[in-house]
């Protein structure tokens, strides 16, 4: 016979001493579970037997736990808290009828949603839905999540979607009115700065040190948006840091270009997380989106 993996007694009197311990009466738990208190005593009794231990003290009229009793009960509360945690993840994803995947605004806006339109017209049975939030914190609503970070410090299930260059970029006209040609002319130039905080976002000092540069610059404007950043530069308004795979599309269309040839590796990663309640739908998405270049990491 197979030698089970817990060594552990059997549940029905483990659930009888907790919820006897836990209303100190062996009459109240047998209400609560619907057998007699006889049947209570006989679990607690048997459960004491096997762990050679007192878990109750025994009074005319009623009962109180004993040292060994509290610190069974702390251990099995803290046990089917987990149990009840995970069951209750099951339900609720069960009744979710979409997929849900996080990501922040500008990766939604520039890479996830085009991306998509494509995933649904190869799986038309499967309903997605965002959620755009630029906090990057741990999820706790949704299947998937993307974030920029270091995926090899994330304890989830993950895949890389790329590994980014990131490169300066401006409109036409900008591009035509400041004749930049090598990374010392970037000191010249209006430049927009991307303030959010604690998101990891390479800036302006950080790119041309990479590249062997440092100056005074100029600061011509300050955003907490990188949507905003890219909208004030396709304005004509400064340049703007570029994540390739993020602003590939506008600069394929020409609304933004490269003004200097040299670009800086990315310090972080774009990576795609799945969750541990996620559905076998979710499992599909998650391979779909990652599986022209991503790394399973675990």
């Amino acid at each position: 016979m197979p030698k089970r993996p817990y060594d552990i007694p059997p549940m029905t009197s483990l659930i009888s001493f907790e919820a006897a311990a836990r209303h100190v009466s062996f009459k109240a738990a047998a209400k609560e579970l619907n057998v007699t208190p006889a049947a209570v005593s006989h679990q607690i009794k048997s459960l004491e037997h096997e762990l050679r231990c007192t878990l109750f003290h025994r009074f005319h009229r009623g009962v109180e736990l004993s040292e060994s009793g509290a610190y069974l009960l702390v251990a099995l509360q803290r046990g089917f808290e987990g149990i009840n945690e995970a069951i209750g993840q099951l339900r609720a994803q069960h009744g979710r009828t979409s997929v849900t995947i996080r990501s922040t605004t500008a990766v939604s806006s520039l890479w996830l949603t085009p991306r998509l339109a494509q995933f649904w017209k190869s799986h038309p049975h499967i309903s997605v839905a965002q959620i755009v939030s630029d906090q990057d914190i741990s999820p706790t609503d949704c299947d998937l999540s993307i974030h920029y970070g270091h995926m090899n410090r994330d304890s989830g299930l993950c895949r890389a979607l790329f590994h980014d260059q990131i490169m300066a970029l401006g409109s036409p006209r900008f591009a035509a009115q400041h004749r930049v040609e090598t990374a010392a002319d970037m000191e010249n130039v209006p430049l927009i700065y991307l303030e959010a905080a604690d998101s990891g976002w390479t800036d302006w000092q950080e790119w041309l040190r990479a590249l062997g540069h440092t100056a005074k610059l100029k600061a011509a404007h300050r955003v907490n948006n990188y949507v905003i950043a890219l909208q004030a530069a396709q304005d004509d308004m400064g340049a703007v840091l570029g994540w390739e795979g993020l602003t590939d599309e506008l600069v394929r269309s020409g609304k933004l270009v490269k003004l200097i040839p040299e670009t800086v590796s990315s310090p972080l990663d774009f990576y795609v997380v799945l969750h541990n309640q996620a559905s076998d739908r979710a499992r599909v998405l998650f391979d779909w989106l990652s599986e022209t270049d991503g790394q399973t990491v675990q």
